[in-house]
């Protein structure tokens, strides 16, 4: 028996434990090989026992086979082949649209039809867990990545979006700034090959920046870069992690550098943060950002300086590498659909002011920007799982059916977005998808739907319910002004015989490929 087999064995079935210490112990009885392996099994049937146990409901079928050695294989299997296992889940093994779950390092997640989530979107967080599945996608107790606290979320809800218009005023003006300090200079004769993701990164990173703390944050160079490795190092960390059982983590995380450089950020964050807030309050002076929505807002342990420093640095992962991903999604998009852009820089004729910048208006006038933007995140969300939660106890749904405690649940978002009884033709891409579905109804409702930040059961990129992104409003925007800009001063294009890039296939993760290029070049002026 091999020692990896074994080790599987015992975390799935603790009653294999003494065979485990003779085959440990006949190793090398008398030796410290033999000793350690013993502890080392000891302490994983240990961490075995004193973890809550999930408790899988009959009848439900697991992709690719109920054996304790399938769910083995497929656990590891779901690292790189999800999206596959989540489609073969939802049009192959559920029936009815019912329940399936789909293995995963973390254990099986149960995959639940949309029709209950009404049942489960007001749900109590204690008993329907939203933050906790992002703290152990990121492994967030050693990454920091993840918070409860609700300051962010509620300042946006009550603040970004309401000030939205003004804010993308000045948003606007750093994009222009962005485009001359950070995307590669072109010329009118020649193509120049662009490192899509990477650059795009870097201008949202800045942008977003704006939106923080005003074109003091955006300025900052110590604090833009600081956003930027803090989310590259805590993913590549908590990949990592992933590769150690539970209880070597805490070990391997002050051995690892990219978990041990975090602090430096929070750092930086401090750094960038704290002086504006003292000058802030000294003042009285409030603009319009986050910052000063955050320091407003902020109540008890929220009112200290290094909290808001330590929150803005966690915000700027979900705001900065959310947005950029979908951002490029886009591009790769536009060029793979080059007869798409043609109609966007006319409808952008339509909507611009005459200082060429976008108002409110124009960017809810901009239908086929965001039809195509939601064409392109229904092929490659950047979440092939939404609506994830953690069932703390067993929880009773409206039909009587009882969600297991220590589950983990989600809805499979790009299977029902492939849905042929929801979208004609799924698997074909067309730009104007939502374009049309808004033109031939009068329905406020279905015109709704067809927007890109709409959060229904038809589309659930951005979660559903109370926990549904409260930041998409401002990143649509964003990334219809960012997009407008390059196309407005550059041609863009694959390599000849380039095909679309691949999305990258992380668990639940479905990333745009950092590796990919693309051709620019500098419009000529008339």
């Amino acid at each position: 028996m091999s020692s990896t087999s074994m080790l599987d064995a015992a975390l799935l079935a603790p009653r294999l434990y003494k065979e485990c210490v003779a085959w440990a112990s006949s190793l090398d009885k008398n030796g410290l090989s033999g000793l350690l392996i013993l502890i080392t099994i000891t302490a994983i049937t240990w961490n075995y026992l004193s973890t809550p146990k999930q408790r899988l409901v009959p009848g439900i079928p697991i992709i690719g086979g109920a054996s304790t050695k399938d769910r083995i294989r497929n656990r590891e299997r779901f690292r790189h082949d999800s999206k596959a296992m989540l489609t073969e889940g939802y049009f192959h093994n559920n029936v009815n649209g019912g329940f399936f779950y789909v293995p995963s390092p973390l254990g099986e997640r149960l995959m639940i039809p949309v029709r209950y989530l009404e049942d489960l979107k007001t749900a109590p967080v204690d008993k329907v867990d939203f933050v906790g599945t992002f703290i152990e996608m990121f492994e967030g107790k050693y990454t920091t990545f993840g918070s409860r606290s609700t300051l962010h979320p509620r300042t946006v809800k009550a603040d970004l979006n309401q000030h939205l218009p003004d804010v993308m005023m000045s948003v606007q003006d750093e994009i222009v700034e962005c485009f001359d300090e950070i995307f590669p200079k072109c010329s009118e004769d020649e193509w120049t090959e662009v490192p899509l993701v990477d650059v795009i990164t870097r201008i949202v990173a800045r942008v977003s920046s704006r939106m923080f703390g005003g074109p003091e944050l955006s300025r900052n160079s110590s604090w833009v870069a600081a956003s930027i490795a803090f989310a590259i190092d805590g993913y590549i960390g908590a990949q990592k992690l992933k590769k150690y059982p539970e209880f070597l983590k805490p070990l391997a995380a002050r051995l690892i550098p990219e978990v041990r450089i975090l602090a430096k950020y929070y750092q930086e964050a401090e750094k960038a943060a704290l002086p504006m807030l003292a000058e802030r309050e000294r003042t009285g002076e409030r603009p319009k950002d986050l910052l000063a929505w955050m320091q407003d807002a902020a109540v008890d342990e929220e009112t200290d300086p290094r909290f808001i420093a330590g929150i803005l640095l966690k915000i700027s992962f979900a705001a900065i590498h959310t947005t950029a991903a979908a951002n490029s999604q886009l591009i790769f998009d536009l060029c793979a659909h080059p007869e798409l852009i043609p109609l966007l820089r006319e409808e952008y004729g339509r909507v611009a002011d005459e200082d060429g910048k976008i108002g409110k208006k124009g960017f809810f006038q901009m239908h086929i920007m965001d039809s195509i933007m939601k064409e392109s995140q229904r092929f490659n969300p950047l979440l092939l799982i939404t609506f994830e939660r953690i069932i703390t106890e067993d929880w009773r749904l409206s039909d009587g059916f009882v969600i297991p405690a220590h589950t983990t649940i989600g809805v499979p978002a790009q299977a029902v977005a492939m849905d042929p009884k929801l979208y004609p033709e799924p698997e074909t891409f067309d730009g104007l998808r939502f374009t049309k579905l808004r033109q031939t109804t009068d329905d406020p409702a279905v015109k709704g739907k067809a927007q890109f930040v709409a959060a229904n059961p038809q589309s659930m990129a951005f979660g559903y319910g109370r926990h549904a992104c409260p930041g998409r409003f401002f990143a649509g925007d964003e990334i219809k002004a960012i997009t407008m800009y390059l196309l407005n001063h550059y041609d863009i294009k694959f390599a000849e015989g380039q095909t679309r890039p691949k999305s990258l296939q992380v668990e639940t993760q479905f990333l745009p490929d950092h590796a990919a290029t693309i051709l620019c070049r500098k419009r000529r002026t008339t």
